[in-house]
């Protein structure tokens, strides 16, 4: 068993920051949390040996339940259009490219560093349609240590040729996938990807649906991110009472695991699908706002019982910092008070780091948090360089989230495994 002691914070609800200070955290074997407490006497292990991590603060690791690995080289790019043109003419051509394994593997090789750089130990990532690139990323992330659900993208129209695959071909490279990700309590496995309904035929979202059922796998994709989609989609699938609904009718919403990125227009049926299957949202402010889909109403999401986690969704986003990604969906949250005439609350900083940490990573099992049993995915910060002295503990957590930076961030750990940066 390892101890380690700091300054602890972590959320085990969203309404309250739960704050030891100079507390410690037990950390079993297999590296998760055995307990927490304000001494080794409190621990049951007055004699253990501890690593004092002295005046710096130890916090859950960020969970990123929506990005796109393959576009991480446009990040920042192209932030001047809507989402259906930015798709045409900025995010297929460069997905395309990663039918090279040797790009494939330069540019993951890249975000999986940035990752862990900006603290973010656990992701749910988009790759492309192309196997080989897809099983590098998953092999680069399983050689870094950290936790991912990494998607092998399902498309078959209203795309490039060269992001065209046809059903046959996605099942058996699904499947090699499945193959290669046998060990029951890995980090890393792959997740069903049906890109979106529009680039998806009947026949590729049921062929989604039955590889997700037979190998018991998550799904991700998006919803309602943009109402030039939308009505895309209402002509693609007029059968279907909306968005929501049609991945429903295809076993797509919520059979297994799910998490939809965007949801930024889900009116109060498809919001009702969403809880009652158990779909997670991910609140991507940055992207909306870069590619003018609009904001999400978070609050609304969060009064109505349904689970939220923030994505950096690069690169529609241009930050991969999760963070950053808490200080805009706050920001977003203001906007929507003053829409309601400061009738509807806006999201509190402890509502925030609950989606970033314990929300977010309970799509991965129990992560998130340093509560008994959780799994010891954790970031030291040292705000050396932010007064700390000057401030309680909990106001440094909001000054470094506000005003700190990677720099800050002095160890990384996944399942209790130290994570280190490339020299």
């Amino acid at each position: 068993m390892k101890v380690y002691k700091a300054h602890i914070i972590y959320t085990p609800r969203r309404e309250e920051f739960h704050v030891l200070e100079n507390g410690y955290v037990a950390v079993g074997r297999d590296g998760r949390v055995v307990c927490v407490g304000s001494s080794l006497e409190a621990l049951g292990c007055p004699d253990a040996e501890v690593l004092d991590f002295g005046n710096r603060l130890l916090i859950p690791a960020m969970n990123d339940v929506h990005v796109h690995a393959a576009q991480y080289h446009n990040q920042g790019i192209a932030m001047d259009l809507e989402l259906l043109p930015w798709l045409q003419n900025y995010t297929f051509p460069e997905e395309s490219k990663f039918s090279d394994s040797s790009y494939a593997e330069l540019i993951y090789r890249r975000f999986v560093e940035n990752m862990k750089r900006v603290g973010t130990m656990r992701a749910v990532v988009f790759a492309t349609i192309h196997t080989e690139g897809t099983r590098r990323l998953m092999n680069i992330f399983r050689e870094a240590g950290m936790g991912a659900l990494v998607g092998k993208v399902a498309m078959n129209r209203n795309c490039p040729d060269s992001l065209q695959e046809g059903v046959a071909d996605y099942v058996s490279g699904m499947e090699q996938l499945v193959a290669e990700s046998t060990e029951p309590d890995a980090l890393v496995r792959p997740i069903v990807t049906p890109r979106f309904i529009p680039s998806c035929t009947p026949e590729m979202l049921r062929a989604c649906s039955e590889v997700a059922r037979r190998y018991n796998l998550p799904v991700q994709s998006h919803l309602s991110e943009n109402l030039s989609e939308i009505e895309l989609v209402r002509q693609l699938e007029p059968e279907s009472q909306g968005y929501g609904d049609a991945y429903r009718r295809y076993g797509l919403f919520g059979d297994t695991p799910t998490v939809m990125a965007h949801c930024v227009w889900s009116d109060e049926a498809e919001r009702r699908l969403i809880r009652d299957g158990g779909v997670m949202v991910a609140h991507c402010p940055t992207s909306n706002f870069n590619v003018a889909s609009g904001m999400a109403p978070i609050r609304t999401y969060l009064d109505e019982g349904i689970s939220v986690g923030l994505g950096s969704d690069i690169s529609g986003g241009h930050d991969l910092s999760i963070f950053r990604m808490m200080v805009y969906a706050i920001q977003v949250s203001k906007m929507h008070y003053q829409r309601s005439n400061h009738e509807q609350p806006f999201l509190s900083l402890s509502e925030a780091f609950w989606m970033a940490t314990k929300s977010g990573g309970s799509f991965f099992g129990k992560v998130g948090s340093f509560e008994e049993g959780y799994d010891f995915d954790a970031l030291v910060i040292d705000d050396a360089n932010l007064f700390p002295a000057d401030y309680n503990i909990l106001q440094r957590l909001e000054r470094f989230i506000y005003v700190g930076d990677d720099r800050n961030i002095v160890h990384r750990f996944c399942r209790g495994k130290e994570v280190c940066l490339a020299e």
